[in-house]
This record gives C-alpha cells, sequence and structure tokens, in this order.
C-alpha cells in the first residue's frame, strides 16, 4: 500500500505542477485555433517559445516584469500576423505544414550560434538560466519562505488503515465521473446551475485528494506554491474569457468558419479576418503559457519544441476540443497518466524487490507507448474526446 501512495503523491504533485497548468494555457488557445475555429495549427510551441524568450530577455535586460509580459505578447502578436497573412488562405493540411515549419524555424533561430548579438540574447541551445529572471516574480510572492502542506488535515489523522484510503479514492473516482457528467450535460443541468456544480465537485475532489495524498512543497521556491497558484489563476482566467467569448456572436462566428466557410462568405462575414482574429487570441495564450513553463525552469528552445504542440493536441483530443473545460481535463489526464504508468513501471518492472525487466530510461519510453496506444483507441472508439461532442468534429479542413 506505500508503494500506491506514493506513486499517488507523485501523480498530485504533478497535477498541481505549475507547468502542467502552463501547458494547460496553451492548450486553451490550442482549442480556440482547433476546437472552435478549424485551425490545424502544428506551431503552438512557437507562439510559447517567443512568449518566453521575449519575457525573459526584456528582465534580463533589466525591464519591469509588467513590461516584459507585454514584450512577449507583443512579440506572439508579431509572429501571429506574420504567419497569418500569407498563409490562412492555404487547405487545412498545408497550413499544418506550415505552421509546424515556422514553429521549426523558430526553434532553429533560438538554438543559433551564427551572430553573436543573438546569442547574447538567447544563449544559443543552453537557452537562458531561470536565475536570471525569476526573481522578478518570486519577488511578489506574499508566501513567505518555508514549507507547507496544503491541507494539515490528512488521513494520518484519522487512520493509516488502507481500507479508508480505498474507500477515499474510490469516492474520488465517482466525484470525477459525476463532474464529467454535469460538464457534458448529462446530469440534467443547463447553464448557470450547471457551472457551479461543475465548480463545486471539483473543489470537492481537490479536497478530498490533498486530504488522501498530502503534498507539501515550498511556499515560493521553485516549483513553489507562489508558482502553483498564479499559474492556475491565470487557467481560470483563461476559462473565464473563452466561455465569454465563445458565447458571444464572434465565438458562433468561429463555428460558422470551422464548419462552412462558403456560407459565413454568402452571409458577407469576412472569414480572413476571423481566421486572424483567432489565430491571434489562441497565441496570445500560448504566449502566456510559455512565459509560466519557464517560470520555473529555462527558456530552452528544445524544451518547446514540436514534441510540446504534440502534447497540447493528445491533451485536446483526450478531454474534447471545441469544449471549455476539455483543455484542462485533458492536459491532466496526459500528464498525471504519463507519471502514473512511469512511476508504476519503476516500482513494479525495474525493482529488484518486484520484476526488474527495464531501467528508468525504458520506463519513459514505455509510458509515451502505453499513452499513444490509449489515444489510438480513443481516437477509434471516443473521436470526441472525454467531454466532446460528435457534432463538434464537423471541421472544413
Amino acid at each position: 500500500m506505500d508503494d500506491i501512495q506514493n506513486i499517488l503523491n507523485a501523480m498530485i504533485r504533478t497535477a498541481v505542477d505549475p507547468q502542467t497548468a502552463a501547458i494547460a494555457i496553451a492548450v486553451i488557445g490550442l482549442n480556440i485555433h482547433f476546437g472552435y475555429t478549424g485551425l490545424i495549427n502544428i506551431g503552438q510551441s512557437a507562439f510559447m517559445l517567443l512568449g518566453a524568450y521575449g519575457f525573459a530577455i526584456s528582465i534580463t535586460q533589466g525591464w519591469p516584469l509588467v513590461v516584459a509580459v507585454l514584450v512577449g505578447l507583443l512579440v506572439a502578436f508579431v509572429f501571429a500576423l506574420v504567419l497569418g497573412v500569407p498563409t490562412l488562405q492555404l487547405r487545412g493540411d498545408y497550413l499544418a505544414i506550415v505552421t509546424i515549419s515556422a514553429a521549426e524555424i523558430v526553434r532553429y533561430v533560438g538554438r543559433s550560434v551564427g551572430y553573436e548579438s543573438l546569442f547574447n540574447l538567447t544563449g544559443g541551445a543552453q537557452g537562458i538560466p531561470g536565475s536570471q529572471y525569476r526573481s522578478s516574480f518570486t519577488s511578489l510572492s506574499f508566501f513567505g519562505s518555508g514549507n507547507t502542506v496544503v491541507w494539515e488535515f490528512n488521513y494520518h489523522d484519522v487512520s493509516d488503515s488502507p481500507l479508508l484510503r480505498l474507500v477515499g479514492w474510490l469516492v474520488v473516482i465517482g466525484l470525477i465521473w459525476l463532474a464529467v457528467r454535469v460538464g457534458a450535460g448529462k446530469a440534467g443541468l443547463e447553464g448557470a446551475a450547471r457551472g457551479i456544480a461543475v465548480v463545486g465537485l471539483t473543489l470537492l475532489t481537490v479536497l478530498l485528494v490533498f486530504f488522501l495524498a498530502p503534498v507539501g512543497q515550498q511556499n515560493t521556491g521553485v516549483d513553489g506554491w507562489w508558482f502553483t497558484l498564479v499559474t492556475w489563476v491565470i487557467v481560470a482566467i483563461s476559462l473565464a474569457l473563452v466561455l465569454g467569448l465563445t458565447h458571444s456572436p464572434w465565438g458562433r462566428a468561429l463555428k460558422g468558419v470551422r464548419e462552412d466557410e462558403d456560407a459565413m462568405r454568402s452571409l458577407g462575414k469576412n472569414v480572413f479576418a476571423i481566421k486572424m482574429q483567432a489565430l491571434i487570441i489562441g497565441g496570445l495564450f500560448g504566449a502566456i503559457g510559455g512565459m509560466m513553463y519557464v517560470l520555473p525552469a529555462t527558456v530552452q528552445p528544445d524544451a518547446l519544441g514540436r514534441n510540446i504542440t504534440f502534447f497540447a493536441y493528445t491533451a485536446l483530443l483526450l478531454g474534447g476540443a471545441a469544449t471549455i473545460w476539455g483543455p484542462v481535463l485533458g492536459t491532466l489526464i496526459f500528464f498525471v497518466g504519463r507519471i502514473a504508468i512511469i512511476a508504476i513501471a519503476n516500482t513494479y518492472l525495474s525493482s529488484d524487490q518486484y520484476i526488474n525487466v527495464m531501467n528508468g530510461q525504458q520506463t519513459s519510453q514505455f509510458a509515451f507507448i502505453v499513452v499513444g496506444v490509449a489515444l489510438m483507441l480513443l481516437v477509434i472508439f471516443r473521436p470526441q474526446g472525454i467531454l466532446g461532442d460528435k457534432r463538434e468534429l464537423r471541421f472544413n479542413v
């Protein structure tokens, strides 16, 4: 049971990790591109990397934090314009080729060492260490120093019985299942009542999870609670913004472009302008995600390469495209599930105590194999994702 508890603790740490939240923000932006507008953008990592570079370089040059954030957003905005003007007239498959090529160009420029002035700004392949730009953010923390457990009252204060934890995790699974049903509109609730129910069930689930797996972290250090709080608050704000945008006339125009561009043109709508707006807004979400992703880490171009875009698409497909909660749910399932597979393999398949059939590097590769097979099964048997609707898959691409 202790091995299982350690695996669960690792999963919870990954679930609340600020970098998980940062990817969720980028997936929310990708949802605007692909889910609501039907743009097959395979270059979301470029928006993340440019936002991170704009943010980090501005701070290393002595600019204030707020100005650095605005610079990161401005760089992503300009990139969206440069990318969108010549490419948004293309069909979906050609757009995918162009965007992944543009993302690779950005990555290789970041790695470049041929120009000394550029290398001094980006650090080349080694990137910009977080210690050079992180202090301006950590200095805003009001959490102080030391370590904190989210909920001091946990299962240790009640009983160490495995039965208690087993029942608790079964209740968690039940609450998650109920929240998913409510979020998918299958519980007879609509409108504000549905949203309140989802939020309430989510908070109750989170509290119970921390009761069963008490996780402690530094208050303000790298990956600390200060980073965690800010990133997840930004996730909540992003969801609220997307909810408002997609329920507005502009959001209905996005869906119209996704389903039938010619019909939208016949109604006098400027399809190119709508696509450009979607590309810019989704790209800005990606830039914010990139800034938050590198705060506890390093601005390293290969760390924000094409694999991040593929992770984002996997998370979006898991949760459900063109849904509000799908990007966050899919991101949590993807990263938490991957960590769970690695932890289980390390515990039971890479240990002399049980079966030693693979090493640590192989367990990480094994996790990607399992995730890939799971994604294939999902696409075959539930292509709309966990929260998605089959009607939302009618993309004109």
